[in-house]
């Protein structure tokens, strides 16, 4: 029996958010194994290997329009590519993948920020209080629920740190994205900031390689964490985002991206043996109400307009 469009769209588009999730499962798994560098780097040259066979003719005929914007494309591939990933695999170091994929849950609201200082997106009160509280339960996971524990933050819990850098590079990529030269398709756009991601991470690699000493291990654990990395939560995820998205459209679409969160969760418990603690509840449940808060305006428009 054949699935519907829309059916079939609901399970690309969660197949997508499991594969983004268990990311951070990896990520966390492998921290003591695989240098977090390492991983973004064989990460990314695996997701290129991949693609770049079905990609290069269309790069190569893109090539003047690649060259009038290559200041914009360098930007969105440090921004998505060298430096998002790689943060997260720094802060997975000493984070566990709940902290991390809690605090990565409130990129709707750092988004929306973006929007307001760059493009001058209005912001209402009922949008400004759910930033406030996005915020507020990100302060929460962060501290542990203990508010004077702030401090510490700065001082030496450096994973949390990495991560919200991963969290501000990820939004402004994606605030940015309504940027792209409509000359350059999807899958090239994609192609092009890999090649220049990856290129850009490679004198980082080779410092953590050579200098630190830091090796990637040669064992099969290794060899298949660089697979589901590169090949699931980059290649794959990739294409089915965007047929999910052309089915459904992009605001139905972006529904699915709390559906990470709930994944890595589950999978965290599952895999790793981590728990949940009351903090972290009560941090779901501000940047989550924050969330909705701010998204409460563009769904009363969403029923008239489409995006």
């Amino acid at each position: 029996m054949q699935l519907k469009s829309e059916h079939l769209a609901y399970l690309l588009l969660a197949a997508t958010t499991l594969f983004w999730g268990g990311n951070f499962i990896v990520g966390r798994a492998v921290s003591t194994e695989i240098p977090p560098i390492a991983l973004a780097w064989w990460r990314w040259l695996f997701a290129l290997l991949v693609i770049l066979p079905f990609t290069a003719k269309s790069l190569w005929q893109l090539r003047h329009p690649i060259r009038q914007h290559w200041l914009y494309l360098t930007g969105v591939s440090v921004l998505g590519v060298t430096n998002f990933n790689t943060f997260v695999y720094l802060g997975l170091q000493t984070s566990t993948a709940t902290d991390a994929v809690l605090l990565l849950s409130a990129t709707p609201i750092i988004i929306l920020l973006f929007s307001r200082l760059l493009f001058k997106e209005p912001i209402s009160n009922r949008q400004l209080l759910g930033i406030v509280l996005s915020l507020t339960g990100v302060l929460v996971i962060i501290t542990g629920g203990v508010p004077t524990n702030i401090a510490a933050v700065f001082q030496g819990a450096l994973s949390s740190l990495w991560i919200l850098a991963a969290v501000i590079s990820w939004s402004l990529y994606s605030v940015l994205l309504r940027k792209r030269s409509a000359d350059i398709g999807g899958q090239a756009f994609f192609a092009i900031t890999v090649v220049v991601g990856w290129t850009i991470i490679t004198p980082f690699y080779l410092y953590e390689h050579h200098l630190l000493d830091k090796t990637l291990p040669l064992t099969v654990n290794a060899l298949y964490s660089i697979v589901y990395v590169g090949l699931f939560a980059s290649v794959f995820a990739f294409l089915f985002w965007n047929r999910g998205v052309e089915i459904l459209g992009a605001n139905r679409a972006g529904n699915f991206i709390h559906l990470i969160p709930v994944w890595a969760l589950l999978l965290a418990s599952l895999t790793l043996g981590e728990s949940m603690y009351w903090f972290h509840w009560l941090g779901i449940f501000l940047i989550f109400s924050g969330i909705g808060l701010a998204s409460l305006k563009r769904s009363t428009q969403a029923t008239v307009t489409t995006r």
